[in-house]
């Protein structure tokens, strides 16, 4: 039997202009100029300049609120149903980012190049080109050859051998950039030696390392090297020297000014100190001042007036103009919204951290994370971790990301709380000076944070190295 029950619940969803505002708070400058020319582009209504004089602009969005106020009653008597006015076939998952486009030559279109300069058969031609297609941005065929002559016998009904296929793969690893279609770092560095004069001391004993001791040199155990080839410390030295000159990902080593893309960095935020004082700014150069058409104010208006002509394509017109002004107004009071939040959070961050803005010096950082500011600006975490997400602040000590401010806390042994940045930095500085021939440990780099009043475990130490992208002692290793 089936019944009907009504049910009452709260349900929290955001508005259009809170999506748009959320949107435009997670741009940095850059990205916010495109989406700012973006919607000039499809909002007819929207238009560049700063307002005129003021008395005027206020004259003409109150006459603005009471065209339209008067044009919803308008568009109310026409019977067509609102899904009709416009198109919604846009899922939530649909992505209306810009198409990219590039220009010049790319890493495999210069291998296919070189490929067709060589005096091979068409079947080898074929089959190098398929090759190459399986060459990954790094340079490396990761794929095994057994398996490729698989897939060309399902792609290209053609039966091939691993021997022919290892022929037309000696062909490519003899193109530029050297080591390309190694199938893992030793072939590459490998590769790449190999095309050194082999005349040369140096060039030599760093051929044999790559071929007979190669787990050894990864591992930087120099004196099993050195025993075993019975070289001195000077000859290791100077074929160390050799094998580090090389490239381990050729791929990515291809250097073409017209295909690569160069982010260049624009700071949100720029702080000036003047007579000791500290003076905030949003970067906004390039931005242009909005406002809305007077067109099309004068437009809606001369509709109004033709209320008598209570004709469809009017209606459809008024409609159409109303949308577009209300997408404009939401769309300029986001940007102010979002450029008070900005200026409110960066504020909070400017004067929770004042002391290390003054001078610059990591050691005078403070502990602080995404809530503290959240506290301050009584704002939620969500928007402050927007707020902070790929925005850049340029100082009088340098440009640096808002994340570089954050940072968690502990105490030392007198009981004050500091930054665990102040602790990398320390970190840094002690291993920038260690013996390179006999690198600090972790649990040297404890005692010695201990001896300095940071009580920290090993395992505390292994984790801000890592965080400083240092390798272990073992990796430290230098002759």
């Amino acid at each position: 039997m089936q019944k009907l029950n009504l049910q009452q619940r709260l349900l929290q969803r955001l508005s259009p202009q809170q999506i748009q505002m959320i949107k435009l708070l997670e741009l940095p400058t850059m990205q916010l100029e495109q989406r700012i020319k973006e919607e000039l582009e499809v909002n007819p209504v929207l238009e560049e300049g700063g307002d005129q004089v003021r008395d005027e602009a206020e004259m003409a969005a109150k006459t603005q609120e009471d065209t339209l106020s008067n044009i919803d009653s308008y568009i109310n008597d026409d019977d067509t149903p609102s899904y009709k006015l416009y198109a919604n076939n846009y899922s939530k998952d649909t992505s209306k980012g810009a198409i990219p486009f590039s220009v010049g030559t790319d890493f495999h279109t210069s291998l296919e190049d070189q490929l067709g300069l060589r005096p091979i058969t068409p079947r080898q031609l074929g089959l190098g080109q398929y090759l190459i297609g399986s060459i990954d941005d790094d340079g490396y065929l990761r794929r095994p050859l057994e398996n490729i002559v698989d897939d060309i016998a399902f792609a290209l009904n053609l039966e091939v051998t691993e021997a022919e296929l290892e022929e037309v793969l000696r062909v490519i690893q003899d193109f530029e950039p050297l080591g390309v279609g190694a199938r893992n770092l030793q072939e590459c560095l490998l590769i790449q030696i190999r095309h050194k004069d082999q005349q040369l001391r140096s060039v030599v004993l760093a051929t044999a390392i790559l071929e007979k001791y190669f787990e050894e040199f990864t591992k930087k155990h120099y004196d099993k090297i050195a025993s075993k080839l019975d070289i001195s410390e000077e000859e290791l030295k100077d074929a160390i020297e050799e094998i580090i000159t090389l490239t381990p990902k050729p791929g990515s080593s291809y250097n073409d000014p017209h295909s690569v893309y160069a982010e260049h960095i624009v700071p949100d935020f720029v702080l000036e100190l003047k007579d000791g004082e500290l003076l905030l700014s949003l970067n906004s150069m390039n931005q242009p001042e909005l406002r809305i058409s007077r067109e099309y104010q004068t437009m809606l208006k001369e509709y109004v007036a033709r209320k008598a002509d209570n004709s469809k394509q009017d209606k459809e017109a008024v409609t159409f103009v109303k949308q577009k002004i209300d997408s404009a107004k939401w769309f300029i009071d986001a940007l102010k919204l979002r450029q008070n939040t900005l200026m409110l959070t960066m504020n909070a961050i400017l004067e929770f951290q004042r002391e290390y803005f003054m001078e610059g010096d990591d050691t005078k950082l403070r502990p602080m994370i995404l809530k503290d500011i959240a506290a301050v600006t009584e704002l939620d975490i969500s928007t402050i971790s927007r707020v902070v997400n790929s925005k850049y602040i340029q100082t009088h000590f340098g440009i640096y990301p808002l994340k570089h401010f954050f940072s968690e806390g502990m105490q030392t042994d007198s009981g004050e709380e500091v930054s665990t940045r102040e602790i990398k930095k320390i970190l840094e500085e002690c291993i920038a000076s260690e013996n390179k021939k006999h690198p600090l440990t972790d649990e040297a780099l404890m005692d010695i944070l201990k001896e300095k009043g940071y009580p920290i475990a090993r395992r505390t130490v292994a984790k801000y190295r890592e965080q400083l992208n240092i390798p272990v002692a073992r990796l430290r290793k230098e002759l």
